[in-house]
């Protein structure tokens, strides 16, 4: 499974590397979301992997008893989740922007173009 979640995450890095630098805006945007998946995904099999066994302790006892999954890589993989939301979110509108003002989907375009 491990093998199977590392070339996941090879893939979607290598896929979302490729279209941040594609000229088209809105593959920019997609590359930014492929990557942010990724790194979820990374942040994901780092966690140790125990299924059925979560990280609680039983009354009494002052800790977990081995193994159990560690909660600390999910709680990161929600903050990741609900910051990437707010990136994608303001990189949306800052292409919704740029497309209807300066009708450009172009980066290289968007960067050469004058102010109006």
């Amino acid at each position: 499974m491990t093998l199977l979640l590392a070339c996941s995450i090879a893939i979607l890095f290598a896929i979302g590397g490729y279209l941040l630098m594609r000229r088209s805006i809105v593959r920019v945007v997609f590359g930014l979301v492929l990557l942010s998946h990724g790194a979820n995904l990374l942040i994901f099999t780092s966690a140790n992997l125990v299924p059925l066994r979560p990280p609680i302790a039983r009354a009494g006892a002052p800790a977990p008893e081995p193994p159990f999954a560690d909660p600390l890589p999910s709680a990161l993989i929600l903050t990741a989740i609900v910051i990437g939301f707010g990136v994608l979110s303001f990189t949306l509108v800052l292409v919704r922007r740029a497309a209807r003002e300066l009708r450009v989907d172009d980066v290289e375009e968007l960067c050469s173009e004058r102010p109006r």
